[in-house]
């Protein structure tokens, strides 16, 4: 009865010392697992590579402060390469005691079945169009067309300001252009596009090309499958993609290349290959899939 009373939610205020220490990176029982530097030190990795969750482990290994609950972050875990998933697959299976585990993941099927036969699933709805152009304001981006950002980023904020910061949207609209050649590509124009992923200091403009590509193959894959378009991304992308994608058999052709050609492309890069001609490789196979539409 002298109990306090229930909260009723889970905000704290930002001068709350707990609060600090998380924006500073610096909370002792917190321990966030993301992507580091590749195997040469030298350069970011393309996944979470299996030396990072060794780090979890020894994280575990110390003494709880103030023998409260310790909390592991992993953000996301779709981007685990197989080994780093297996050896956090043993952590959850036998999980240290006083632990929670919190896995973000975009793509939850490219997660083990075992991982996800582990977890409990709290799914998050996408912000509409107006909660995301607020959000984008509070952080200091100025987005002109919200609904557009809203569809690119599946209404993840983190997700509209990678593509705000990198000119997403104008990359975007030039894909569309692109696929509007098809079935045969403008190959100057195809070239021009993948050397802007390529070159020192544009791996960023790699992986979000890449983002994007796989967005459009998705949103052919649906258009076929539902018979109508989503709300476009940018002007002119609804008839393309009814063209292409004028029935089910077509949105499962563009589902069975998205399935496998963004993989691909990450891991032809994890090993150092050419980004432009990585790029030019996902352009061919588009290409060749639209030649197979058209010649049915």
């Amino acid at each position: 009865m002298f109990a306090p009373p229930q909260p009723v939610t889970l905000d704290i205020a930002p001068d709350h010392p707990v609060a600090r220490r998380i924006a500073a990176m610096s909370e002792p029982r917190l321990y966030l697992l993301r992507r580091g530097l590749n195997e040469s030190e030298k350069a970011p990795a393309q996944d979470i590579l299996v030396k990072e969750v060794r780090k979890l482990k020894d994280f575990f290994a110390l003494s709880a402060t103030d023998g409260g609950r310790r909390v592991a972050i992993v953000d996301a875990a779709d981007e685990m390469n197989i080994p780093a998933a297996n050896a956090l697959l043993k952590l959850l299976e036998e999980p240290p005691a006083g632990v929670t585990f919190l896995l973000i993941s975009h793509q939850p099927f490219r997660l083990l079945p075992t991982i996800r036969s582990r977890c409990r699933e709290l799914r998050l709805s996408p912000l509409p169009p107006d909660q995301m152009a607020e959000a984008l304001a509070a952080a200091g981006a100025r987005i002109d067309d919200a609904p557009a950002m809203a569809e690119l980023a599946g209404g993840s904020v983190g997700e509209a300001m990678r593509i705000a910061n990198l000119d997403g949207m104008a990359l975007y609209h030039n894909l569309v252009a692109l696929f509007a050649g098809l079935p045969r590509f403008d190959r100057p124009r195809a070239l021009t596009l993948a050397d802007t992923g390529s070159g020192r200091g544009n791996e960023p403009r790699f992986d979000l090309l890449v983002t994007l590509i796989d967005l459009l193959l998705a949103r052919l894959a649906r258009t076929g499958t539902l018979g109508t378009p989503p709300v476009e991304a940018c002007r002119g992308e609804a008839p393309l993609l009814m063209r292409l994608a004028p029935d089910p058999w077509a949105g499962r052709l563009w589902a069975d290349l998205a399935q496998s050609l963004t993989a691909r492309a990450r891991r032809g890069k994890a090993v150092n290959l050419d980004p432009a001609a990585l790029l030019m490789d996902m352009f061919l196979r588009i290409e060749e899939t639209a030649g197979i539409l058209a010649a049915r």
